[in-house]
């Protein structure tokens, strides 16, 4: 079933989100749910606060950007109760989209490296280290585990100069090809 992306605004997006157990109700449905909502939305990755669980999980799936980033084919990844271990390497700035910000793009600093932990689908520990554009998306999706954005990574002055484009996403003045709930 395909869900709709919560709005910047929504104040679920601003929580820290909560590690689960394999008894969470409906888990298989919800994953299933969320990669349906993540490829309609034409995203690499979603996280749960987006469609208003605070919980504590994600998926991606960098496969479309193999023409760019070759060592991203088939690159698939479902992540319960992920923390980041370590962060590291050479700090990187790239332009960062998020299906919760309809058409707000900005550069964005991020560490070329990171070492995760997280829970597969069937509950069983993972420790995966990413590297280069893999690195970033983990990152960006962990933050809304954190109850971050890629905006909050931002100068105060371009946060500045975006403001009024924030302001029309939480009024429910915005247009995009998914669904998408608003605060208003």
């Amino acid at each position: 079933m395909i869900l709709p992306i919560y709005a910047y605004g929504q104040p679920v997006l601003r929580k820290v989100a909560q590690d689960i157990t394999s008894d969470y109700p409906n888990l298989k449905q919800l994953i299933a749910d969320m990669w349906e909502t993540m490829y309609h939305s034409d995203g690499i990755g979603l996280a749960a606060p987006q469609i208003g669980l605070d919980i504590r999980l994600l998926v991606i799936d960098v496969d479309p950007l193999k023409d760019i980033y070759p060592e991203l084919e088939g690159v698939k990844r479902m992540m319960i109760n992920a923390r980041i271990l370590e962060r590291g390497g050479e700090k990187i700035s790239s332009e960062e989209g998020c299906l919760s910000l309809p058409d707000i793009h900005e550069k964005v600093s991020r560490p070329s490296y990171i070492k995760v932990r997280y829970m597969n689908e069937n509950f069983e520990e993972i420790e995966e280290e990413f590297e280069g554009y893999m690195a970033r998306v983990v990152q960006h999706e962990y933050d809304h585990l954190d109850g971050m954005l890629f905006i909050d990574h931002i100068s105060p002055i371009r946060k500045q100069l975006i403001k009024a484009r924030l302001n029309a996403i939480i009024k429910g003045n915005i247009r995009c090809s998914y669904r998408i709930k608003t605060v208003k």
